[in-house]
C-alpha cells in the first residue's frame, strides 16, 4: 500500500494500531559470547513484524475520500493537543506535532505549531534547530532565515545555531550573507573554535588579507600562546617570514611570564632553526632558560640540548644548564638548609658533573646541617647523607682510609642513648669485612652490642660468625641476645635449631626448656611449636604426649586440642611393610588414643567453657573427619549422636541511645541440651518447617 505522503496529499493509506501486543518477560542469557553471525535489533524488529499473524496485526484504515480525511485530521489534532494541554514543557510532543502538520502540508498550521512551542520554551535550542531545518528542507529560505536570525538573536552563546546558519548561506552560495552572520558572531567573542571556523571559511575562498585581519582580532580576543602560534604559523605558510617573526616577537612582549611561555619560546625558536637562523635560536633558549622557572622548563631544556647537539658545543650547553641547576639549588639550600632532599638534588648533580672536591664540598655542608632536635623522626633522613658519603667515597672516589673515618664520624655523631640506626652499625662492620679487616667488623659489632643492641645487628653478627664457623662465638652472642631480650621467641627457637644441627639433641632441649620457663614470651604459640615439631623429629612421642599434657596445663585452646589429636593419630612406629595385622593393631591404637583426647576436649568444652559453642562444634567437625579417614576402622556414629544443631537468631542491639535494631547470628543446640521444655518446642518447630518445605517442593 502506498502511504498519504508518497500518493496524494490528500487521500491515501494511513495505518492505526487498536491493540498493543505484550512481549514475553525476556529470560537471562546463560551464554554471552558473541554469535558468528550479528545482527542488529533493528532487523529482530522488522522480522518479528513481518512474521506477525493477520489476526494479531493492527488493523489498517483506509481513507477513500476527503470526509474521512478531514475527520482523521481532526481526531489526530485533538489528540496532540490533549496530549500538549497534558506535558506543555515536553518539546518532543511538539515537534511530533509540528511534523504531523508538515507531512499534512499544511505548513501554515505546522508553522503556528513551531511559534507555539517556542513561547512555551525559547531557550531549548533543539526547538529552533528542527523548525529551521522544517522551512529549509521545504524550500521556504526567507522562512528559515528569519528562525535563525531570531535564534541567534535571543541564544547568541549557542555555537551550533550560528555554524547552521552560515552553513546554510553558505550552501546557497550567498558569502557575503556568510560574512556578514560571522561578523555579528564575532561582537559576541566566541571561544577560538568561532575564530578558526572564520577564517577557515574566509582561506577557502582565498581571501589571505582577511583571514590576517581576522587572525589580529582573534588574538586581541583571545591573548594566549596557542592563538599566537598559530597565527605566526599562518604567517609562515603564506611565506611571510618576516610577518612570521613580527607575531612572536609580539607574542614574547606580551606572554614573557605565561604558564604556557615555555611552549613559546620553543616554537619560537624551532622557527628560526627552520630560517637557518642558528644564532637566533640559540639566544632565544637563552633567555628562556633565564627567564623561565625550572619546574616549567623540562621540555624546553630537552630541546635546547638536542638543539645544541646538532648545531653546537655539547659540552657548553652541559655547563650553562649545570649552572643554572648549581645556582637553583644553592638558592633551595640557603632558604632552608634542613630540607635534605635538596641537598641529595645537588649532589646527584654535583656527581654528574664528575669534580670530586665540589662532591665533596656539598657533602660536607650538607651532613653539617644537623637536626635540631634529638628525636629519631628527624634523623632517619638525614642519615642517609652519611650513607651516601661513605658509599662515594667507597666505590666512586675508593679512597677507604676516608671512608671508615666517615662511618666513624659518623658513629660519634649519633646520640645511641635515645636511639641508634643499625643500619650504619651494620654497613660499617660489612665495609671492614670487604677491606679483610675481620676484628675490624667484630670490634664495630661489639661495640654495637655493648652501645645499642638491636636485633638486626645480633641476626647479623650471628650470620657472620656462622658463615665463618665460630660455634663458640655464635653460642656466645646468642646467650648475649637472650639476655637483653628473653622474652623474644624468634631468638630462643634459632638457639635451639643451631644446636640440633650440631647434633646436640640435650642442649637443643635445654634451650626449650629454659625458654617455655619464661615469665613473658612475646609469641608463645612458635616456641612451643617448635619445641613440639623438634621431640617429633627425634621421635620421643612420650616426650611429645608430656609436652602437649604441660601445653594444656596452661591453655585450653581450640588449637591446641586438635593438634594433639592429629600428633596421636600420626604417632604410628615404623613396622615392616609385611607386617599388615601389627600395623592395623597400630592404627586402631592410634585412633583409640585420638579418641581420648576428643573426648577430654569435649568434656571441657562442656563443663568448664559451655559459652564456646562454636569451638566445640568445630571439634567435634576435626573428630568427625578424622573417624571418616580412618575408613572402616574409625566409627562415625560416635561422632554424630554428639552434633549440635544449628540454628539462626535475633537478638537485640543495645546502644548508648537505646535499642537500633535485630542482629542475627547462629546457635548451636547440643544434643544433651535438648531435654529443656523450651528447646523441645523449637525442634519440634523445626522439625515442622521442614515437613512444610518438603511437601512445598513436592
Amino acid at each position: 500500500m502506498a502511504s498519504t505522503r508518497d500518493s496524494d496529499p490528500t487521500l491515501g493509506y494511513l495505518t492505526r494500531k487498536d491493540t498493543e501486543v505484550k512481549l514475553p518477560r525476556p529470560t537471562r542469557v546463560k551464554n554471552k559470547t558473541p554469535a558468528p553471525i550479528q545482527i542488529t535489533a533493528e532487523q529482530i524488529l522488522r522480522e518479528a513484524r513481518e512474521r506477525q499473524e493477520a489476526e494479531i496485526r493492527p488493523p489498517k484504515q483506509k481513507i477513500t475520500d476527503h470526509a474521512e480525511l478531514a475527520d482523521y485530521r481532526l481526531r489526530k489534532r485533538k489528540e496532540f493537543e490533549d496530549v500538549i494541554r497534558r506535558v506543555r514543557w515536553n518539546s518532543n510532543v511538539w515537534i511530533k506535532y509540528a511534523k504531523w502538520e508538515e507531512s499534512q502540508k499544511d505548513f501554515a498550521r505546522a508553522r503556528s505549531v513551531w511559534e507555539r512551542a517556542l513561547e512555551v520554551d525559547y531557550r531549548n535550542p533543539t526547538l529552533w534547530l528542527k523548525y529551521a531545518e522544517v522551512e529549509m528542507k521545504n524550500g521556504f529560505v526567507n522562512h528559515a532565515r528569519n528562525v535563525w536570525d531570531r535564534a541567534v538573536m535571543l541564544l547568541p552563546r549557542v555555537d551550533q545555531l550560528w555554524y547552521k546558519y552560515i552553513h546554510m548561506e553558505e550552501m546557497l552560495g550567498e558569502y557575503s550573507n556568510a560574512r556578514q552572520i560571522f561578523e555579528r558572531w564575532m561582537k559576541w567573542q566566541p571561544d577560538k573554535q568561532g575564530w578558526m571556523s572564520y577564517i577557515k571559511f574566509e582561506l577557502r575562498y582565498h581571501e589571505t588579507g582577511r583571514a590576517r585581519e581576522i587572525y589580529e582580532r582573534f588574538v586581541a580576543c583571545h591573548p594566549t600562546v596557542q592563538a599566537w602560534i598559530k597565527f605566526a604559523k599562518f604567517e609562515m605558510k603564506n611565506g611571510e617570514v618576516a610577518r612570521a617573526r613580527n607575531c612572536y616577537e609580539s607574542a614574547v612582549e606580551k606572554l614573557a611570564d605565561d604558564e604556557d611561555a615555555e611552549h613559546l619560546f620553543v616554537a619560537f625558536a624551532e622557527f628560526e632553526e627552520m630560517c637557518k637562523e642558528t644564532e637566533r635560536a640559540r639566544c632565544i633558549y637563552k633567555y628562556a632558560l633565564d627567564h623561565i622557572p625550572k619546574g616549567r622548563a623540562e621540555d624546553l631544556y630537552k630541546k635546547y640540548v638536542a638543539f645544541e647537539k646538532q648545531y653546537g658545543d655539547r659540552e657548553g650547553i652541559e655547563d650553562a644548564i649545570v649552572g643554572k641547576r648549581r645556582f637553583q639549588y644553592e638558592e633551595e639550600v640557603r632558604k632552608n638548609p634542613l630540607n635534605y632532599d635538596s641537598w641529595f638534588d645537588y649532589i646527584r648533580l654535583e656527581e654528574s658533573v664528575g669534580s670530586k672536591e665540589r662532591i665533596r664540598e656539598v657533602y660536607e655542608r650538607a651532613i653539617a646541617n644537623i637536626p635540631p632536635a634529638e628525636e629519631k623522626r628527624y634523623w632517619q633522613r638525614y642519615i642517609y647523607l652519611w650513607i651516601n658519603y661513605a658509599l662515594y667515597e667507597e666505590l666512586d672516589a675508593e679512597d677507604m682510609d676516608r671512608t671508615r673515618e666517615v662511618y666513624r664520624e659518623c658513629l660519634n655523631l649519633i646520640p645511641h642513648k635515645k636511639f641508634s640506626f643499625a643500619k650504619i652499625w651494620l654497613l660499617a662492620a660489612q665495609f671492614e669485612i670487604r677491606q679483610k679487616n675481620l676484628d675490624g667488623a667484630r670490634r664495630i659489632l661489639g661495640n654495637a652490642i655493648g652501645r645499642a643492641p638491636k636485633d638486626k645487628i645480633f641476626k647479623k653478627y650471628i650470620e657472620i660468625e656462622l658463615q665463618l664457623g665460630n660455634i663458640n662465638r655464635c653460642r656466645t652472642l646468642y646467650e648475649k641476645y637472650l639476655v637483653w631480650a628473653p622474652e623474644n621467641c624468634y631468638a630462643w627457637s634459632k638457639y635451639a635449631e643451631l644446636e640440633r644441627s650440631l647434633s646436640e639433641t640435650e642442649r637443643a632441649r635445654a634451650i626449650f626448656e629454659l625458654a617455655i620457663a619464661q615469665s613473658a614470651l612475646d609469641m608463645p604459640e612458635v616456641l612451643w611449636k617448635a619445641y613440639i615439631d623438634f621431640e617429633i623429629s627425634e621421635g620421643e612421642y612420650e616426650r611429645t604426649r608430656q609436652l602437649y599434657e604441660r601445653l594444656l596445663d596452661r591453655t585450653k585452646h581450640l588449637k591446641v586440642w586438635i593438634s594433639y589429636a592429629k600428633f596421636e593419630v600420626s604417632a604410628t612406629p615404623e613396622e615392616e611393610e609385611n607386617d599388615q595385622d601389627a600395623l592395623l593393631d597400630q592404627k586402631k591404637q592410634c585412633l583409640l588414643c585420638a579418641r581420648r583426647v576428643y573426648e577430654r576436649a569435649i568434656n571441657y568444652f562442656r563443663t568448664s567453657a559451655p559459652e564456646l559453642k562454636e569451638e566445640r562444634a568445630m571439634l567435634l567437625e576435626e573428630w568427625l573427619n578424622m573417624e571418616s579417614s580412618f575408613g572402616s576402622v574409625g566409627d562415625v556414629s560416635i561422632v554424630q549422636n554428639k552434633l549440635p544443631k544449628k540454628l539462626k537468631k535475633r537478638k537485640e542491639i543495645i546502644s548508648e541511645d537505646g535499642p537500633t535494631g535485630y542482629e542475627e547470628y547462629y546457635d548451636y543446640i547440643f544434643p544433651e541440651e535438648t531435654a529443656t521444655p523450651n528447646l523441645k518446642i523449637l525442634e519440634a518447630a523445626y522439625k515442622w518447617k521442614k515437613q512444610k518445605i518438603g511437601s512445598s517442593d513436592d
